[in-house]
C-alpha cells in the first residue's frame, strides 16, 4: 500500500518544542522521511510503505529573527540533499501589528482576559473605578499563512491523480476538519498529533468510517529524537544549536 505523508511545518515544529522543551537541543534536525516509516511500522497497515513526504511550511522572516531564518534555509536544504522529502509546499509567513485584550493562560492554555484590579484600577470619567474594563495593547504579530491549505490540497490532487493508496497526516489544527473526513470515505487515513495536548475534538472520528483502517497516534520525545537526519546533508550542516 503506497502512503503519502503530509505535513504542517510549523505544526510540527511548535508541538514539538512543547514536548521537547523550548530552547533544548536533538530534536530539530529531524529526518521526516524516517519518522514517517517509524509511525508506520506502530500503525496496522500491512505491506505499506511511504512513496510521499510533502512538507508544507513559510520561510520566517529574516529582519527580526535573522538566526532563525538562517538555520531554518540549512534545515530546508538538508531535507531536500538526503531525500527526507519529496516535495517543499511554501507557504507565507507575515508579520504586522494587531491590538489584543491583556490575557493569561487560562484551563487548557485558553486565554483568560485581565481586568483592572487593585493595586492597579481604571477609573471612568465621573472617577468610579471600572473593574470589568479592558487592557488593550499594541502588539507584533508573526504568523504562517497556507500551511493548512497546502496539506489538504497536495493530499487532495495526490488522490486525485492515483499517487497513493492510504494517507499520514502529521497535524493538530482542526482547520483540517473537513478536507479530512471527506479523504476518510476514499481512503484510510493515519492522523498524528504532533503536540502534547490534547487532539483537536474535530478531527477525531470513526476508525471504520469510510474506508476504514483509520488510526490516530500522538508524537513522544523519543519519536523525534531517535529519528534525526545525518550532522551533514549535502553542504547542509546541523546548527550547533539544534
Amino acid at each position: 500500500m503506497r502512503v503519502g505523508v503530509y505535513i504542517d511545518g510549523f505544526n510540527l515544529y511548535y508541538g514539538a518544542r512543547g514536548i521537547c522543551g523550548k530552547g533544548t537541543s536533538g530534536w530539530r534536525w529531524l529526518d521526516l522521511r524516517a519518522l514517517a516509516v517509524h509511525l508506520l511500522g506502530k500503525s496496522s497497515w500491512a505491506n505499506s510503505t511511504v512513496e510521499r513526504v510533502v512538507y508544507c511550511t513559510a520561510r520566517i522572516g529574516g529582519t527580526d529573527n535573522p538566526v532563525g531564518a538562517q538555520e531554518q534555509d540549512v534545515y530546508l536544504r538538508a531535507l531536500q540533499a538526503n531525500g527526507s522529502i519529496d516535495e517543499l509546499a511554501m507557504g507565507v509567513y507575515v508579520t504586522r501589528t494587531a491590538v489584543n485584550p491583556l490575557a493569561v493562560e487560562g484551563r487548557r492554555g485558553r486565554p483568560k482576559i485581565v481586568h483592572p484590579g487593585w493595586p492597579i484600577m481604571i477609573q471612568n470619567g465621573a472617577q468610579q473605578p471600572e473593574p470589568q474594563a479592558v487592557f488593550l495593547a499594541r502588539v507584533a504579530r508573526r504568523e504562517e499563512k497556507g500551511s493548512d491549505v497546502n496539506v489538504a490540497s497536495h493530499l487532495l490532487i495526490d488522490v486525485m491523480d492515483g499517487k497513493v493508496d492510504a494517507a499520514v497526516v502529521i497535524s493538530n489544527d482542526s482547520d483540517l476538519e473537513f478536507p479530512i473526513k471527506q479523504m476518510r470515505l476514499r481512503l484510510p487515513i493515519g492522523l498524528v498529533n504532533p503536540t502534547k495536548g490534547y487532539p483537536a475534538g474535530k478531527l477525531n472520528g470513526d476508525p471504520s468510517a469510510g474506508a476504514g483502517s483509520h488510526w490516530w497516534y500522538q508524537l513522544t520525545a523519543t519519536d523525534l529524537r531517535h529519528h534525526q537526519l545525518p550532522l551533514t546533508c549535502g553542504k547542509a550542516t546541523k546548527p550547533g544549536p539544534w
